[in-house]
Formats: structure tokens, sequence, C-alpha cells
């Protein structure tokens, strides 16, 4: 193999503008395709054959009204220092506000605290429990607005209100700004290894590249093979893992190759012949570990662990061939070079 991978890497050196532009047809005619194709389904859970699955689905059977894993909020109302919640102003108020909620969009069941005994033992403090007929990510603005103004009004009548459960979670890109830092605190890992701009951005680079690659061809897959917004999670940090360091193994084996003595493209050659082998078997290694999720019989997990394991493909691809052919666009290939960092 090592052979073969050797004379790859020569062959994308020597062609790196057809292997460049190689790369930016494929990138851009699967980006296109993604802008065309269907948007992903809606996430949806299951887990066949497991307890927590079943109850599921009985309840849903049950229960056609209201989903199990339907969005829920819990209203708690605290009454003033000195005040009991079952004062007659301040259960009013209370009355009024889980009413309201009640007759708004999509609410499933409304329990007031004074039916459910859900008042502290001192009194000062009541929660209602609100349930919904969907999910959290499905909830419309109406219901949380009637959550909302539910509130307003019971504080308005003197009340301390707080509104928890999942009916007003945010989607919060935590996991987007994770992966952001992820890359910057590698960026300047790299830089201080290598001393170099160029070559600690190029692993940088080339994985965001396959990171990208393996987004949009998840985008273009979506709606055949029900692929939801959530696939592509694992995807991404794998992705974005895998592709610096088959991209790192490559270029600092270029550069110990290079403070060898041997030319750029000997030195390319024999980076991707040695090097490429480890990223041939690590890939194999992770994507065999990515597919056996499919044991578990979970469809979610099945889905999220093959498109993980199709950007690990497509990370080692791009390692094997263009990291070689960028590193061919620098000048006798010595930006990259361990002697230009140190000179």
């Amino acid at each position: 193999m090592a052979v073969y991978l050797y004379k790859l890497g020569r062959l994308a050196s020597r062609r790196r503008w057809y292997v460049a532009l190689l790369w930016v047809v494929i990138v851009a005619g699967v980006g296109f395709a993604a802008t065309k194709a269907p948007a992903a389904p809606e996430t949806e859970f299951s887990a066949p054959g497991v307890e927590s699955q079943r109850a599921f689905d009985l309840m849903e059977e049950r229960f056609p009204g209201a989903q199990a894993d339907g969005a829920s909020a819990r209203l708690v109302f605290v009454a003033p220092d000195g005040q009991k919640v079952t004062a007659a102003d301040n259960r009013a108020a209370i009355d009024k506000s889980v009413a309201e909620v009640a007759d708004g969009p999509e609410v499933s069941s409304a329990v007031n605290p004074f039916q459910a005994q859900a008042v502290s033992q001192d009194a000062s403090t009541a929660y209602a429990s609100i349930t919904y007929t969907v999910g959290a990510a499905e909830l419309s603005d109406a219901a949380k607005d009637t959550l909302l103004e539910a509130a307003r009004q019971a504080r308005s009548a003197g009340l301390t209100v707080e509104i928890g459960g999942t009916a007003l979670a945010s989607e919060g890109s935590s996991g987007e700004v994770g992966e952001v830092i992820g890359v910057m605190v590698a960026a300047v890992v790299l830089l201080v290894t290598f001393g170099s701009l160029v070559a600690a951005g190029l692993p940088l680079l080339t994985a965001i590249v396959g990171v990208a690659l393996s987004m949009v061809t998840i985008a273009v897959l979506a709606d055949a093979f029900g692929l939801s917004s959530t696939t592509g999670t694992l995807a991404t940090m794998l992705g974005l893992a895998c592709g610096i360091d088959y991209g790192l193994f490559v270029v600092s084996r270029y550069r110990e190759e290079r403070a060898n003595g041997h030319g750029p493209e000997e030195a390319t050659g024999l980076a991707v012949g040695t090097a490429g082998s480890a990223v041939v078997f690590a890939g194999l290694t992770v994507v065999i570990a990515l597919a056996g999720l499919s044991v578990v019989g979970i469809p979610m997990l099945t889905k999220m662990g093959l498109s993980a394991a199709g950007a690990v493909v497509i990370a080692a691809l791009v390692a094997l061939t263009l990291v070689p052919a960028l590193i061919g666009f620098w000048p006798s290939g010595r930006v990259l070079s361990s002697h230009a960092a140190t000179a």
C-alpha cells in the first residue's frame, strides 16, 4: 500500500492544479445539489424493542391527543412576603393564569395546583404543570406567547412567577460555538508546534473543506435516507477532529522528509507513502467502529454512525490528495519545511 500511496502523493503534488480544481468542483457541485434537495425531516427518535419506547407507544395509543414526548412547562407561583397563595386574591390570579394557558393552542393539559395539591406546606408556593401535544421544537410561537402572557398577568397581581420545563427551552448554538472554540484552540496549538502560519493552517483548512463536503452531502441525502437535522452532529465533530489529525500526519512527515534533504515532490510522495498508511488504517478503524453503531438497532444511532463514517472517509481522502496538492503550491515547499520555520 505504501508504494501506491507514494505514487499518489507525487501525482497529487505534480498535478496540484488539477487536484485542487477537482475538489473545488466536487464541493461546488454537491453544494449546489444541496440547495435543490428537499429539507431534512424533523428529528424523530425511536428505539424499537426498548421498554421506554414501548411505554411511549402505549401512551400515544391510549392518549392520542398528546405526545408522550411532548413539550412541558411548569408555572411556579410564589406569594409576596407574609402572604399565602391560598389567599383569595392570589388564588384567583393563579386560577386565571392556569385557565388562560389551558385555553391556549397545542395544550394537552394544564393542571391547577389547588386541584393537584401542588402547594407547599407553608402555602407560600404553588406550581401548575402544563403539557403540550407537540414537542418543544414544534411548539408554536402562539403557544409560547400564551404561556408568557399568563405568567405576566400573575406577576401584575403581585405574585412572583417563574417558568420551567422544555416549552421555552431555546435551541442554542452551543455545539456550534464549541466547535468554533475547538478550531481556534487547535489553530493556536498547531501554530506553537509548527511555528509557521502555513504549516499550522493547512490541516485546519483541509479539515474544514472535508467537513463542509460531508455536511452538504448529508443535506443532499437527507430526504432519501430520512436523515434528520441532528444526524450530522457526530459527523461534524469527528470529521473535524480526524481531518485535522490526518492532515497533521502528512504535513509533519513532509517537514521531516524536507529536513532530510529530499526535494518537494519526493518529500510529498514519501510523506503520503508513510503517514498516508497511518491515515488509511486509522480511518478504517474509526469507520468500522462507527458502523458498529448499527448493531444497537436504534435507527437514529445507525444513521448518525454511518454519516460520521462517511465524514471520516472524506477526511482521509482529503488528507491523501488535497493536502499534498496544497503543499506543492508554495515555492519549493520551503514555507512548510522545518528549515523555514527556524530561519
